[in-house]
C-alpha cells in the first residue's frame, strides 16, 4: 500500500475523502484537528548542496510547518531526506501532484531560498523544493480533444500526472541545450516559465532535430505530427537567463 508520508499528503487525502462524501465533514474535522495537533516529526537532514540543516515538520513560528522535497531529472517527487530516491519510493498519487505542482512558485519566503528555491505552500504548510535541474519536467505528449473545433490537439504532461497537469505543446520551441544536450519546453510561468523534457522523452525527439547550423549549433528545426517547425529560440534565452 502506498501510504501517504507527510501531513500536507495526509490532508489532501482526507479532503478528497470529505469532498467525496467517503467520509462524514465531522469525520474530517476531527481527524485534520488531531494531525494539526500531532506533527511528525523526523531525524535532522543535510541538504545535498551546502550544509543547511533541516527537520522534516519543523516549526519556526506558531502554527506554521515546513516540510522539504526533491524533484529528480525524471520530474519524480521525493521527501528530500529518502536515503533512496527511485520509483518505488516517489510519490505517485496523480491527484496528491496536481495539488502540489498547481501551487509550485518560487520560494520568496526568506528561509531556504539558495538551497530549496521553490515553495508548494498549503495553509500554514510551507512545502520546500529543490531539484536537480528544473522542477517542471515534462514526461509525455497527450492528445485531448478539442471542445471548440472538435479535433484533436496535442498537450504537454509534467510530474507524472497525465491529463491533468498539462500545458499546450508547441514544438516550435524545443530547445536543445548544446553544452548539457537536455531539452526544454515552455512551461507555467508561477514555475518559471521553462520546463525540461526527461531523458527518454528528450531522446526520441533527437530523431526529428535538423542542424543547419552545423552539428555544434542547437538545431533548427524539428518534426513532429507530420509537421516540420523551424525552432524559436529567443523564448529560452529570455527565460534562461532569470531562471538558469
Amino acid at each position: 500500500m502506498n501510504r501517504p508520508k507527510t501531513v500536507f499528503h495526509l490532508m489532501f487525502n482526507l479532503k478528497f475523502l470529505s469532498n467525496n462524501r467517503l467520509i462524514p465533514y465531522s469525520g474530517f474535522s476531527s481527524i485534520y484537528k488531531y494531525l494539526s495537533n500531532h506533527r511528525p516529526r523526523s531525524i535532522c537532514t543535510l541538504s545535498r548542496r551546502t550544509l543547511v540543516t533541516y527537520i522534516q515538520g519543523q516549526s519556526p513560528e506558531p502554527r506554521i510547518r515546513e516540510y522539504f522535497y526533491y524533484i529528480d531529472h525524471q520530474g519524480m517527487l521525493f521527501l528530500d531526506d529518502s536515503r533512496m530516491k527511485n520509483f518505488t519510493s516517489c510519490f505517485k498519487e496523480k491527484k496528491f501532484l496536481a495539488f502540489f505542482f498547481t501551487r509550485l512558485r518560487k520560494n520568496e519566503t526568506g528561509r531556504y531560498m539558495d538551497d530549496f528555491p521553490y515553495l508548494s505552500p498549503c495553509g500554514r504548510e510551507r512545502n520546500f523544493v529543490r531539484c536537480d535541474d528544473l522542477p517542471i519536467v515534462f514526461t509525455h505528449v497527450i492528445q485531448k480533444e478539442d471542445l471548440d473545433t472538435g479535433g484533436v490537439k496535442n498537450q504537454f504532461s509534467y510530474a507524472h500526472a497525465d491529463e491533468l497537469l498539462t500545458v499546450p505543446f508547441e514544438p516550435a520551441k524545443i530547445f536543445m541545450s548544446m553544452e548539457t544536450g537536455r531539452v526544454y519546453h515552455p512551461a507555467p510561468k508561477i514555475a518559471g516559465g521553462i520546463g525540461l523534457v526527461r531523458s527518454k522523452l528528450a531522446l526520441e525527439f533527437s530523431k526529428y532535430f535538423e542542424f543547419h547550423n552545423g552539428e555544434e549549433q542547437s538545431p533548427t528545426h524539428f518534426s513532429w505530427d507530420n509537421n516540420r517547425h523551424e525552432l524559436d529560440s529567443e523564448w529560452h534565452k529570455k527565460i534562461a537567463k532569470k531562471v538558469l
